[in-house]
């Protein structure tokens, strides 16, 4: 068989056997029919969503099934947070900030969530770990990139559910400061959901908190400032992720 014969047999096996490949199927009800999208044309959405969302490889199996709370109130509570979030959207866009430390599992239910939004409901959504996005935008300078600063941000401003994994997760620098305010100030006005995680301490920073102990560690407001702090509780409601270090005790990877 021909390479070409064998596409087009491809071709036609993957073609819905209920509407033809049209994306509308026929309903009849006595003398009334009417047509009614496919189910083929949902998960076809589903999976250019799922395609287009920026999900890094190793969080692609990510789901609320596979996430274990082994007997772990705390666990159990952070991921029912997330399925009631899931549940309640659109009506409650408020989004979730995913507070706890290394390995307990923050991107694993920020992932599980918005691909249940992708499949469920259909929402455009978007996963952008922190670091990566800023030396994305600081690359955009260089006179030989192919992007400007506006087409990175774009996307970020624009899609309805953003995911920024491990905010915080450089010590700032006023420019740092400048950008996830920008950032995060834009999808406050243009209510959009917004979906943290951070391994740091939601305290305060130095100057609102007093002198610095010497074993003292940066908080979130130290690292994104009191300011983008509070619109954060304004923007997320908190969930603390509380438990052992997954990567120690299974040795699972893309558990963060």
């Amino acid at each position: 068989m021909s390479n070409s014969t064998a596409r087009t047999a491809d071709e036609a096996a993957s073609v819905c056997s209920v509407c033809g490949g049209t994306g509308w199927r026929e309903i009849s009800n006595g003398n009334e029919r009417r047509v009614a999208r496919c189910g083929c044309f949902f998960r076809s959405r589903a999976d250019n969503l799922l395609a287009s969302a920026r999900i890094p490889t190793r969080y692609m199996r990510c789901e609320f099934s596979s996430y274990h709370t082994e007997g772990n109130p705390a666990l159990g509570a952070a991921k029912m947070s997330a399925v009631k979030f899931v549940e309640q959207y659109p009506i409650d866009k408020t989004g979730l900030m995913f507070i706890g430390s290394i390995g307990t599992g923050k991107t694993h239910l920020a992932v599980a969530t918005i691909k249940e939004l992708i499949t469920r409901k259909g929402v455009h959504c978007l996963f952008y770990e922190y670091r990566d996005l800023l030396k994305e935008i600081q690359n955009s300078y260089d006179e030989a990139a192919q992007s400007t600063e506006l087409q990175v941000l774009r996307p970020i401003f624009e899609t309805e559910v953003l995911v920024l994994d491990e905010l915080g997760a450089i010590k700032p620098s006023q420019w740092v400061w400048d950008t996830v305010s920008f950032i995060l100030n834009t999808r406050y006005n243009d209510n959009r959901t917004t979906i943290i995680t951070t391994n740091l301490l939601d305290e305060p920073a130095l100057a609102a908190s007093g002198p610095r102990s010497s074993m003292r560690t940066d908080t979130l407001g130290d690292r994104i400032g009191e300011r983008m702090r509070s619109r954060l509780h304004e923007m997320c409601r908190t969930v603390r992720v509380q438990g052992e270090d997954y990567r120690d005790k299974f040795r699972l990877g893309g558990l963060r």
